[in-house]
């Protein structure tokens, strides 16, 4: 049977049964720089979206896309709200959207989790109908800090989980070592590296985490959360700009407009 859409047999088939899957240099380098730059910018204000590591660093930044115009365009690009319309079959809202910032010498660990587990119990969203996006804009290495996943581990469903308020500055529902270590000897780890620009993208339910990175190489990666319009969130516990009530369907900007913005800026700078 033929697929229509932006992904093939094969990738539809590689995330069905992995969980996961890479489509690099999706956007340019025309296209990161100003995302990359934007995202700086937005680090250095002072404002209850961002978060901070304990150092002070920047950990995470909730919510660009409502206060910033490139990432607005980037949370309503085609390239990546048409893949996640075709595997879940039905129109997207954005759940949650972060700016990741994994500084140099300080990013700080993300224990190992799903993601669906803590929109399940902190968010009350029904099913695992919603996935990360995650856009690359620094270059991800085995050195800095990647994400590893465990392929296959998404088959398991929703696991149980504790929350980890003490580790980080970022509570989460974690997993313990011994869950984790069973679907490793199942799945094995795969840590996805690529140049800006890259996109993965993961199932909900899907176990990943991160070391820290004690590199001079900073890892900046932005997270959408696209979840199915009829799957979105009953009983919120969390400030909208985290997650979000706005259930509206998204619809996709032109395929140029982040360039066409990037090149206004650039004329605008000149």
């Amino acid at each position: 049977m033929q697929h229509q859409g932006p992904l093939n047999a094969e990738q539809l088939r590689q995330f069905e049964e992995e969980g996961w899957l890479f489509l690099p240099e999706t956007f340019s380098p025309e296209e990161v720089a100003v995302l990359a730059r934007e995202a700086e910018a937005i680090y250095a204000e002072n404002r209850p979206e961002i978060w901070r590591e304990k150092s002070g660093a920047p950990r995470t930044a909730f919510a660009a896309h409502t206060f910033n115009e490139a990432f607005r365009l980037l949370g309503a690009h085609p390239r990546l709200i048409n893949p996640v319309e075709q595997i879940f079959g039905e129109r997207l809202y954005m759940h949650q959207f972060k700016i990741n910032a994994k500084a140099a010498f300080t990013g700080d660990v993300w224990q190992w989790h799903q993601d669906y587990g803590t929109w399940k119990r902190d968010d009350g969203m029904p099913e695992p109908r919603a996935m990360n996006i995650a856009v690359f804009l620094d270059e991800v290495m085995p050195i800095n800090g990647p994400l590893m996943l465990i392929p296959r581990s998404q088959a398991h469903g929703t696991l149980e989980a504790g929350h980890d308020t003490s580790t980080t500055s970022y509570p989460l529902w974690t997993l313990d070592d011994a869950m984790v270590t069973r679907l490793v000897q199942e799945g094995g780890i795969v840590a996805p590296t690529g140049k800006p620009g890259g996109v993965l993208m993961f199932h909900g339910n899907l176990v990943h985490g991160s070391a820290p990175n004690i590199t001079p190489y900073p890892r900046k990666i932005v997270y959408l959360t696209l979840n199915a319009v009829s799957n979105h969130i009953r009983t919120p516990t969390r400030p909208d700009w985290i997650a979000h009530r706005d259930f509206t369907p998204i619809d996709p900007v032109p395929a140029e407009a982040l360039t066409d913005y990037a090149r206004r800026w650039k004329q605008a700078a000149e």
